[in-house]
């Protein structure tokens, strides 16, 4: 068990006052917080070893690429890589979906097929758009139901030889559905086809292990693990990364350079192009320490009871309906309440210290599915209380009143 008192001490935005109340911060599908030993590391990096990386033969520069590589070997056991080379920094989520795309723009076809969930956020939906119109390949979209699910009969019939790569994310950003991202992985393998996994949403609830998951890529970003905004990281299997052209050309992604011809460099660096966010990279490393320490297993359990407790509370609210109702669920709750638009809401409640998410959440077509405009979206962490939903429902009641 959590001593929540304890955790909620390591926050320090989470003492503060927004419009004279309390903060209660539920957008933590957006971004998570940061606990002060991340915060101290930043400015650790900065005061004490600041120099760029792999090249400098000076002890400032030798300690800050044994920090970066130290950081990266952190990622790499925590998500069960089996080599270090096959974890790349990036600057999120996006930046390694789109490296991605870029490396297929070679190997697709035209014909060739990628399929997409219907559950995807916008970043694992236009980057795949803009490769097929690139490549004559043809994007397929996975359906799915009332709930929030993906239908896996309907999966399996899209699945075919034409299939060469399945996009997914492990958990929604929209209406927090777990997907069985095991089960697609391991029936698309049998037709051949690559499989990305966005793992954004699920990085801050679990531990994926990307060798028992099987699939082929991996991408997150450490903002959303309690690590600084502007980074990230892409798993790509070690042949997959091979096939695949960079993304960027420039400086540490190269072997030789003449006029007449380029040559690569080896894994990782060969898609780390630039000097990187080299402070990020270490701290990320921090973060996942700290996360680890908290434990998943004990996040795991205290999210869910947020979310039960959540979901009660809320649907005691007349007129009050949930969007996504899926039976794997992570801790968000997205909600609309009838006849009143959710940004509305979402200001008033603001004005009593209650941080959500109103709007699209960059799923669209999940929107157009459900027809709405958009939905009121609460995302809880580990270090969030059921004091605080009960802050919440009474702040949600209150606007609701002064709309009716």
């Amino acid at each position: 068990m959590l001593d929540i008192n304890k955790i909620r001490a390591d926050f320090p935005i989470l003492s503060q006052k927004v419009n004279g109340k309390p903060l209660v911060y539920f957008d933590n599908g957006a971004t998570s917080q940061k606990p002060q030993v991340v915060i101290d590391a930043i400015s650790k990096y900065y005061q004490e070893i600041n120099a760029n990386i792999h090249r400098g033969v000076h002890t400032l520069s030798q300690l800050a690429t044994d920090a970066y590589e130290a950081s990266r070997g952190k990622i790499q056991n925590h998500i069960n890589a089996k080599f270090a080379h096959e974890v790349l920094f990036t600057s999120g989520t996006t930046h390694g979906i789109n490296l991605v795309t870029n490396g297929f723009a070679s190997i697709l076809k035209p014909g060739d097929e990628v399929l997409v969930s219907a559950l995807e956020h916008h970043s694992n939906i236009v980057p795949w758009q803009m490769l097929c119109e690139k490549t004559g390949a043809i994007l397929r979209v996975i359906p799915m139901n009332q709930d929030g699910e993906l239908i896996m009969a309907e999966y399996d019939k899209l699945l075919s030889d034409k299939t060469k790569v399945v996009t997914v994310n492990h958990i929604s950003n929209a209406l927090g559905t777990v997907n069985p991202i095991k089960y697609m992985i391991d029936e698309a393998h049998k037709f051949g086809a690559a499989v990305l996994i966005d793992g954004a949403q699920a990085v801050a609830h679990l531990k994926p292990d990307v060798r028992e998951l099987d699939c082929d890529f991996y991408a997150f970003s450490g903002h959303k693990i309690c690590g600084p905004t502007g980074t990230g990281i892409l798993y790509g299997k070690e042949a997959w990364l091979n096939k695949l052209t960079p993304y960027q050309g420039g400086g540490e992604m190269i072997k030789e350079v003449t006029f007449e011809k380029t040559t690569y460099a080896e894994l990782p660096h060969k898609f780390e192009a630039g000097t990187p966010n080299i402070a990020g990279g270490i701290v990320l490393g921090t973060a996942v320490d700290y996360m680890n320490e908290v434990g998943f297993d004990n996040i795991q359990q205290q999210e869910l009871e947020l979310l039960e407790y959540g979901t009660k509370r809320l649907l005691e609210i007349e007129g009050l309906k949930i969007f996504g109702t899926a039976k794997e669920k992570t801790s968000v709750i997205s909600f609309n309440i009838e006849g009143i638009h959710p940004y509305d809401i979402g200001t008033i409640i603001d004005k009593l210290g209650i941080a959500v998410r109103t709007g699209h959440h960059c799923a669209q077509p999940i929107m157009t599915f459900f027809n709405i405009p958009g939905t009121i979206r609460a995302s809880f962490a580990f270090y969030n209380t059921k004091e605080e939903i009960d802050a919440m429902v009474a702040a949600v009641k209150k606007a609701q009143l002064m709309l009716s």
